[in-house]
C-alpha cells in the first residue's frame, strides 16, 4: 500500500498559505482570480471596493494584491497610494483593462510591482503572484496538500485518499474535486464549475456535473460519512458536517 501524506487540520494545505487579496468589482473575474490562487495554494480574501480593499488589508494583511484599477469608489492608483499610506507593503499587481502604454507605465511608476492586462490566461496571473511572493519571501514552494476530515488531496502527486485508502480517479474527477476542496465550506455554483473544470461555459448542460458528482461521491463518499453536498438550486460543497 503506497504511504499515506501526513495529515493536515482540516481544511488546510501542508504549511501556512500565503494570503492574497484580490480587487475587482467585475464578480465572475473576482472568482476567476480567487480560485486560481486557491488551486496553486494561497488562501484568498476579495474586495469589490477601494473602501473594502482598505479594511481589508488592515484585518487580513496580505502578502500580496491583486487591483483593479477601475473601481467603483476611488480608482486602484489611490488606493495603493492609501495602502502604501497605511504601512501596507505588500506586492500590488495591476489587473486592469487599460491597455495603452501610459497606463503601463503609470502602473509600474506608481508603485505597482505588476502590470497585467485584461483579458488575461488565468495561469499567467497566478504565476506572476508566485513570483511576486517568493521576492516578498512569503513561499519557497506553494503547498500541494488539502485535506477535509479523513480525505486528503495531494496535487503535486495528483493523488487522492480516504483515511488508508487510495482512491483513484479521473482526470475531470479530480479536477473537480480540487474545485470543490480548495473552496472548502463555500457552495460552488454549477455555472462556476462548469467554467474551472470544463474551461467554458455548457449553457443548459448541467446534467454534465451531476454525473461526475454522482461519479465522485461514489468513490469518495463510499466507505466514510459524506463530505461532498448539494446545495439545491445553486451548486456543491465539500464540508465535514
Amino acid at each position: 500500500m503506497p504511504a499515506t501524506p501526513t495529515p493536515l487540520p482540516a481544511g488546510e494545505s501542508l504549511s501556512t498559505p500565503p494570503r492574497v487579496l484580490v480587487v475587482d468589482d467585475e464578480e465572475n473575474i473576482a472568482y476567476l482570480v480567487g480560485t486560481g490562487l486557491r488551486m496553486a495554494g494561497c488562501t484568498v480574501e476579495i474586495a469589490s471596493t477601494g473602501r473594502e480593499a482598505l479594511a481589508l488589508a488592515d484585518s487580513y494583511r496580505p502578502d500580496a494584491i491583486v487591483l483593479d484599477i477601475m473601481l467603483p469608489d476611488d480608482d486602484g492608483y489611490v488606493v495603493l497610494t492609501k495602502l502604501r499610506g497605511r504601512g501596507c507593503d505588500a506586492p500590488v499587481l495591476f489587473l486592469t483593462a487599460r491597455s495603452d502604454t501610459a497606463e503601463r507605465v503609470r502602473g509600474l511608476t506608481s508603485g505597482g510591482d505588476d502590470y497585467i492586462v485584461k483579458p488575461f490566461v488565468l495561469e499567467e496571473v497566478v504565476a506572476r503572484v508566485q513570483v511576486a511572493l517568493r521576492r516578498r519571501g512569503a513561499i519557497t514552494e506553494l503547498p500541494a496538500q488539502w485535506r477535509v476530515a479523513d480525505l486528503v488531496l495531494d496535487d503535486e502527486a495528483h493523488r487522492v485518499w480516504r483515511g488508508d485508502e487510495e482512491i483513484h480517479l479521473t482526470v475531470t474527477e479530480f479536477t473537480l474535486l480540487r474545485c470543490l476542496i480548495t473552496n472548502v465550506g463555500r457552495v460552488v455554483t454549477r455555472a462556476r464549475i462548469l467554467d474551472h473544470v470544463w474551461q467554458y461555459n455548457f449553457d443548459g448542460e448541467s446534467a454534465v456535473i451531476e454525473t461526475f458528482i454522482s461519479s465522485l461521491r461514489k468513490k469518495i463518499d463510499r466507505g466514510g460519512p459524506k463530505l461532498i453536498h448539494t446545495v439545491r438550486g445553486v451548486g456543491y460543497c465539500i464540508r465535514d458536517v
